[in-house]
């Protein structure tokens, strides 16, 4: 049979059978039971969706099962449902088009379901189609014939509940037939309108194009808005708008708008298919949903309960993530302290493998419980079908800036972690309003930043003013990004993504059971891309910045450094040495010392002058400069700047006592106090704005491109500079 897959592509290479249908049916729930443990996941050639593979094991061989991102419909505008079109067309740089399509139908709305099989069926790919969750459509009284209906349709149909095991083998078995006796489902006859309009716009190609694109793909071009077709053709974008407006004018003329042409003439088709097959047994009951929605969309129950919802996930990122936190803490730090005196013979090996290599792999480890935690709840919430809920509450509040709901959670879980926040946007379909919440996801405040609040509120606010404004204070803090977020992104989309104010229409799925397997899956798939995504650029910055503060090193440094020391206390060389608390002070001055000339010192020096109009002086200047990595290594920097050690932490008392010493060495302002409370609430809001964390950036160049991840580095930068610069000079203003 010279359709036969078995028999000619089989023989050469694994059968490709592509997973599709709409989003929240239990595509992924089926890929996971049929395909177990044998998936990979990795992304598609240039593009940052995710593309999940799995081997499916078939009486005859086997088969890769490709799980395709959820769509209603091959009208594609987000990234997830262009993979979609561009898999299933073959047009993916090392991927073949699929031999076979699983089209998985909602059992309780076969005919919207329909819609998206109808236009994969112009693209000549053989399918078959599952009646999912047909428990659920028997629960409602729904009596399906499938025998009519794949009769109706040319291929096979049968009822499936991805949720069960037993589902697996009835599958399996129908895809192993459908490989070997394929069969195509019955397209759309269009009308004469449609069909002229489709040769006009294929004859006004350039030469080669009609040819290597089908119907169903110059039927994008003729009836999207803005096709995401478009982008990938070698067509002059003047020379395409007119021939595409030619052949709308046909269907124009056969008495069709060519805008709802699709949709109209699609669902008449398919209720002529259905017709007879799909009956109702009584009057449909109030279903679960419709009940329990009643409470949780609800203006005002539905907000409390929502609140309540997101403050346990929001707790729980803190309190469920922070003894492993603490754990991993705890395992670098004694890893530390166990290979730090074998390489004391050579200190500069003993500083790159302890100071960054280990400091480095445990900069972005220490992320991975947040992100566990975090991925946990989504998918969790996701699964149970109240996400879509959630979205649909928060949408008011951010409507007006240019977002929708389904960016409230993934700005809410950047206070605890712009890493996991970030990832989450994945669940925005939108493109520009997922890069948009990307871009000011960082400007949360996020735990790393609480270390630097909790030592300068406590050092300076709480002595002079009290624990009610130092709460204010922290409280401001916290509050400070969200403020200007929602403003900044109102100008992004007005004026640098021109977004177009497009209705937020949202499916809401039925409530289900969760699949805790399925969430395991997800937590697995979301710490591993983290580790190995965002991992290796986060240790290779560790790398640079250690090498900054540790070059060039000059010898001559510790001599002088020793001599000023002994000469200070009034010592000896030998007694500094014999007394165990001179020689840990001696080996932190000298540490200091090495510091303020290193390459970052002296890069701290250079650009003060940038910084003084906020009041930093050059030690400052070190430790934000030191601090891009990871925020928190502002408080190391300083202890170490400050000949305290680098081990002091954010409650140290020692550092809080030397900050409030420092005065300034030189300058118009030399013997004045550094840290006065202009300057101190100026650091804090550089801090709270700019985009410190090597974590953060990595993960904005995988979801959205270098160019993205740079422009967030610098724009946040830039309006933390300013924030710190008003702060300094507005407070000195009112003294």
């Amino acid at each position: 049979m010279a359709d036969s897959v078995a028999s000619t592509k089989a023989s050469l290479a694994p059968a490709q059978v592509a997973l599709v249908g709409n989003p929240n049916i239990g595509k992924t729930t089926l890929f996971n039971l049929l395909t177990g443990l044998r998936q990979r996941v990795g992304n598609y050639p240039g593009v940052t969706v995710s593309r999940k593979v799995g081997v499916l094991p078939l009486p005859n061989g086997q088969a890769e099962l490709i799980d395709l991102p959820g769509t209603y419909s091959l009208a594609a505008t987000s990234l997830d449902e262009r993979i979609v079109v561009d898999v299933l067309s073959g047009q993916v740089p090392g991927l073949r088009k699929p031999d076979l399509v699983v089209c998985m139908i909602d059992a309780t709305n076969v005919v919207r379901n329909l819609f998206l099989a109808s236009q994969i069926a112009e693209l000549g790919i053989p399918m078959i189609g599952l009646l999912n969750q047909w428990d659920t459509a028997q629960k409602q009284g729904l009596q399906i014939d499938t025998g009519l209906l794949e009769q109706r349709l040319g291929v096979p149909v049968l009822p499936c509940v991805a949720t069960k095991k037993s589902s697996a083998s009835a599958v399996t078995e129908a895809l192993s037939k459908a490989l070997e006796s394929p069969t195509r489902l019955k397209p759309i006859d269009w009308p004469e309108a449609v069909t002229e309009a489709t040769i006009t716009l294929r004859a006004s190609m350039p030469k080669g194009m009609s040819d290597s694109l089908s119907d169903a793909e110059v039927h994008r071009l003729l009836f999207d808005a803005n096709s995401a077709l478009a982008e990938r053709l070698d067509w002059e974008d003047v020379a395409r708008r007119s021939a595409v407006k030619n052949a709308r004018d046909r269907v124009q003329s056969g008495g069709f708008n060519p805008m709802a042409a699709e949709p109209l003439l699609q669902y008449e088709h398919l209720n002529k298919l259905t017709e007879g097959v799909v009956n109702r047994a009584g009057e449909l009951p109030l279903q679960h949903s419709e009940s329990i929605d009643r409470l949780l969309v609800h203006r005002g129950w539905g907000l409390a309960i929502f609140a309540a919802i997101m403050y346990v996930v929001f707790l729980s990122v803190y309190t469920w993530a922070g003894p492993l936190m603490d754990l991993i803490e705890w395992g670098k730090g004694s890893l530390q302290s166990w290979i730090s005196p074998m390489l004391s013979s050579t200190p500069m090996l003993q500083s790159l493998v302890v100071d960054a290599a280990i400091e480095g792999v445990g900069a972005f480890l220490v992320f991975l419980p947040q992100i566990l935690v975090l991925f946990f709840f989504i998918a969790l919430l996701e699964d149970t079908g109240y996400m879509a809920r959630a979205a649909f509450l928060m949408d008011k509040m951010f409507s007006w800036c240019g977002l929708n709901g389904k960016s409230f959670v993934p700005l809410l879980s950047s206070y605890a972690c712009a890493v996991p926040g970030i990832m989450a946007t994945r669940t925005i379909e939108d493109p520009k309003a997922r890069l948009a919440t990307i871009l000011i996801a960082p400007l949360m405040s996020c735990s790393a930043r609480l270390p630097v609040y909790v030592l300068l509120i406590g050092a300076f606010i709480e002595p002079q003013h009290g624990p009610f404004v130092a709460s204010l204070t922290l409280f401001a803090m916290h509050f400070l990004g969200l403020a200007i977020a929602l403003p900044l992104v109102w100008l992004f989309n007005k004026f640098l993504l021109k977004t177009r104010p497009q209705p937020f229409v949202l499916e809401m799925p039925r409530y289900h059971v969760p699949k805790f397997a399925d969430i395991a899956w997800r937590m697995w798939e979301s710490g591993v891309e983290f580790v190995k995504r965002a991992g290796t650029v986060i240790f290779a910055i560790t790398i640079i910045v250690w090498a900054l503060l540790y070059f060039p090193r000059p010898s001559a440094v510790e001599e002088a450094t020793t001599q000023q020391f002994i000469a200070t206390q009034g010592l000896t060389l030998e007694q500094a040495q014999a007394d165990e608390a001179q020689a840990a002070a001696l080996s932190q001055a000298i540490d200091s010392a090495y510091l303020e000339q290193s390459w970052m010192g002296s890069m701290g020096r250079t650009v003060q002058p940038i910084f003084e109009s906020a009041g930093f002086d050059w030690r400052i200047t070190v430790g934000v400069l030191a601090s891009f990595p990871a925020r928190e290594v502002i408080i190391s920097t300083l202890g170490v700047i400050y000949s305290l050690g680098g081990d002091v932490d954010e409650e140290s008392h020692s550092l809080q006592d030397a900050l409030k010493g420092s005065t300034w060495h030189e300058g118009p302002r030399i013997g004045q106090a550094v840290f006065t409370i202009p300057v101190v609430m100026g650091i804090m809001v550089f801090f709270a704005l700019c985009s410190q964390c090597g974590a953060t950036l990595a993960i904005i160049k995988k979801e959205a491109g270098t160019r993205w991840a740079v422009f967030s580095f610098v724009y946040m930068t830039a309006l933390a500079w300013l924030g710190a610069v008003l702060c300094f000079q507005i407070g000195n203003l009112l003294g």
